[in-house]
């Protein structure tokens, strides 16, 4: 990583520590209880943000992924960024969002955009990995779909299993952030 992005990663680290880690008591989305939460819509959803993530994750895409997807609502703004910076940057990578249930209407599928060959090598986003849940839902349907799922990216593991959940499926997880950086980076400022 040139030093740029080095710079780039260490301003979304201050964002997600200021914008999206919050400290207390919480129920996680696998009824889990943790002392802390992290909520990256903040950071994703602004526009430095976005752009922040889709320049890094961009940057960790291997050359054959065609496409990057994920589960509604998290991965939205992660696919979009991602595929946007890829245009501009010559790569014209497809976004796909993955539905939670599928559209009860018209084609009533579980997967949104643009067509893709059989076997096309699809990369799926997710904002926080903690068991993996979310991620692993998109990661199956596309493959059931006929995608070949090579790897899934995030922006902060939380290391609750997910890496663990992903490897059964033979599908490799690595991410921006551990939860040790976003603490490490809380405890000394």
């Amino acid at each position: 990583m040139d030093d740029s992005l080095v710079d780039l990663r260490q301003e979304l680290l201050a964002l997600l520590c200021r914008d999206a880690y919050r400290a207390g008591e919480f129920t996680l989305a696998s009824g889990q209880k943790s002392h802390y939460y992290i909520n990256c819509k903040p950071v994703t959803l602004s526009a430095r943000g976005a752009y922040l993530v889709g320049r890094l994750f961009l940057e960790q895409l291997a050359p054959e992924a065609v496409a990057v997807a994920g589960l509604t609502l998290g991965a939205d703004p992660l696919v979009v960024a991602v595929s946007v910076l890829s245009n501009l940057a010559g790569q014209d990578r497809a976004a796909l969002i993955v539905r939670k249930e599928a559209k009860g209407h018209g084609t009533m599928s579980f997967i949104e955009g643009p067509p893709l060959p059989q076997g096309a090598v699809v990369t799926v986003l997710e904002d926080v990995i903690r068991t993996g849940g979310s991620a692993l839902k998109a990661v199956l349907r596309l493959q059931e779909a006929g995608y070949v799922v090579n790897e899934v990216l995030a922006i902060v593991d939380r290391q609750g299993g997910g890496a663990a959940a992903f490897a059964a499926q033979g599908v490799p997880l690595r991410s921006l952030f551990q939860i040790s950086d976003l603490e490490a980076y809380l405890n000394h400022t």
